[in-house]
């Protein structure tokens, strides 16, 4: 039987840890291209409200493969990008992959009635009016997406349109 370089990889990084080889877990290649070591923690320390005013941690999600896109239903760009994600989200979402959509829109009823007819089916949350977001993450020109691993770290940044295929090679070299 073969096995993916991934497959491998984590037998050698469970074995080293068996026998305090490793102190901590080895990285493939692939997520060390992606993700260098001393990559930013991005700050999950926030509650804000999703759509339906619930109240919503992004600090929940540690320990996912997390792709959080800043987006407003007016920007073209966004607009084009989020089948992608809804794809990706079907696609990985049962190997602990999670997309997360941080609306910049200041109206409610914009956001449910644009997520409505693009049929989004992950977590859509109310960024606008949060001057915190952008101290957290830097400055925010739309649309603004975050690759975050599952050690916390900001492996990726993109500002503007980028491919899905863009996004699906980070996230694989994160599993």
């Amino acid at each position: 039987m073969r096995q993916t370089p991934t497959t491998a990889a984590r037998i050698v990084t469970g074995l080293a840890l068996l026998f305090g080889i490793a102190s901590q877990p080895l990285r493939s290649p692939a997520a060390e291209a992606i993700c260098s070591a001393d990559a930013k923690a991005a700050n999950l320390d926030f509650t804000l409200q999703d759509i339906h005013g619930k109240p919503f941690a992004l600090s929940d999600y540690k320990g996912k493969v997390v792709l959080l896109d800043f987006w407003a239903t007016w920007c073209p760009p966004c607009r084009k990008e989020i089948p992608g994600f809804i794809e990706l989200y079907n696609k990985y979402r049962s190997r602990g992959f999670a997309v997360i959509g941080v609306s910049m829109d200041e109206s409610t009823s914009d956001i449910k009635r644009f997520a409505k007819q693009f049929k989004m089916n992950y977590p859509i949350l109310v960024g606008a009016g949060r001057d915190d977001l952008e101290s957290a993450f830097g400055p925010l020109p739309l649309p603004t997406a975050f690759v975050i691993a599952r050690d916390g770290r900001i492996c990726a940044k993109h500002e503007g349109l980028t491919p899905k295929e863009q996004f699906e090679r980070e996230i694989n070299s994160l599993f």
